[in-house]
């Protein structure tokens, strides 16, 4: 059954597209659909219709098989070619009853066919039908496309692409990349302090602006972990300016946590970890599931954030040696990692940094 709707509501009443050149015919067909509750654009030969579609796009064409200019059977053909018409259901109402007729009409995409003189009730029978299959194929348009922007919501573009495509595993080993995780000091502190809601709203807030960082310098985030935060630069898409890359991303989150801190005057300060090598990316899961990184360069990225100071980056030196901006770091020495033993870092106090960079 149509939507009942689009009779209240003309935003979404059906438009019919009636093309014909006898203009009796076409005033008897404007008034059956007007009754029936339909919007109505009139065309008088093919190459008009073609013309109209172009600005507005019918739900319906009701097409008459033989007119001047441009005969019903090419612009069908002509309809079904293009990309922006082509799921258009075509009706050809012609005064032609040979098989030859009728085939000739399928052949170039008709959806349908009726035959002059025109049984009204019939046709509004059919019309009704077709715009019923019209509204479905849109309504599912429109949920693959809420499926594919919430999948790109939870995956990389080219990944999605590869799911999409039924690809059944999704692994892929990255020789060089850059791992950051970050973790806000203070906050379960405060979260014992305000309500669930006022918890939720606040990480969801800084999350976000986080989420568009990464956006801004094109990097992947993995995922949040509590109050923790976890990105990575040189994948899906290989990139050879990651190390820099991710840098910058963590000097922009650590200047948004100083604002935030600024006018709210809330002790949260955030602790970042950032560490590079090869990592195995891939998707798991069949339910609820997710982009994801394994391997050394991950865990010691973890490491050197939980070793990290508040208001500071801690690197590791396979970081440090592919940086083009290794002056804003200091040598912080030795520190022992647990699972890999002594390990030179090196550490930027961005209170200090961000300071000099504002005077």
């Amino acid at each position: 059954m149509i939507n009942a709707d689009f009779r209240k509501n003309p935003e979404i009443t059906p438009l019919i597209l009636i093309v014909d050149d006898e203009e009796t015919q076409q005033l008897f067909m404007r008034r059956v659909m007007e009754k029936e509750g339909y919007q109505i654009i009139e065309a008088s030969n093919g190459q008009e219709c073609l013309e109209i579609c172009q600005q507005k796009l019918p739900d319906i064409v009701l097409l008459d098989a033989m007119m001047p200019v441009m005969d019903g059977f090419s612009c069908c053909a002509q309809l079904k070619a293009l990309p922006e018409t082509q799921q258009v259901p075509v009706l050809m109402i012609t005064a032609l009853e040979d098989k030859k007729s009728v085939n000739q009409a399928f052949e170039v995409g008709a959806t349908d066919y009726i035959t002059k003189p025109i049984h009204w009730p019939v046709l509004i029978q059919r019309v009704r039908r077709l715009i019923q299959q019209s509204q479905l194929y849109r309504q599912l348009l429109e949920s693959q496309e809420k499926t594919e922007r919430l999948l790109l919501n939870i995956l990389p573009e080219p990944i999605a692409k590869r799911l999409q495509q039924t690809e059944i595993v999704i692994a892929d080993h990255f020789a060089n990349v850059s791992v950051l995780f970050a973790d806000m000091v203070g906050f379960t502190q405060l979260a014992s302090q305000i309500s669930a809601t006022e918890l939720v709203a606040k990480l969801n807030s800084i999350f976000s602006e986080f989420d568009q960082l990464t956006e801004h310098y094109r990097l992947e985030k993995i995922k949040t972990i509590g109050d923790g935060y976890m990105v990575a630069s040189g994948l899906p898409i290989p990139r050879d300016d990651h190390a820099d890359a991710i840098v910058d991303m963590a000097l922009a989150m650590q200047e948004m946590i100083m604002r935030l801190t600024q006018k709210t005057k809330e002790p949260i300060s955030l602790r970042i970890g950032i560490h590079t090598g090869s990592v195995v990316a891939g998707v798991i899961g069949i339910k609820k599931f997710s982009y994801d990184l394994w391997g050394d360069t991950v865990n010691i990225a973890s490491r050197m954030e939980q070793h990290s100071l508040p208001g500071c980056i801690q690197i590791a030196e396979a970081t440090y040696s592919q940086l083009s901006k290794q002056h804003l770091f200091t040598e912080r020495g030795v520190i022992d990692v647990k699972g890999k033993g002594k390990m030179k870092t090196y550490l930027c106090d961005c209170s200090e940094y961000l300071t000099r960079a504002s005077a």
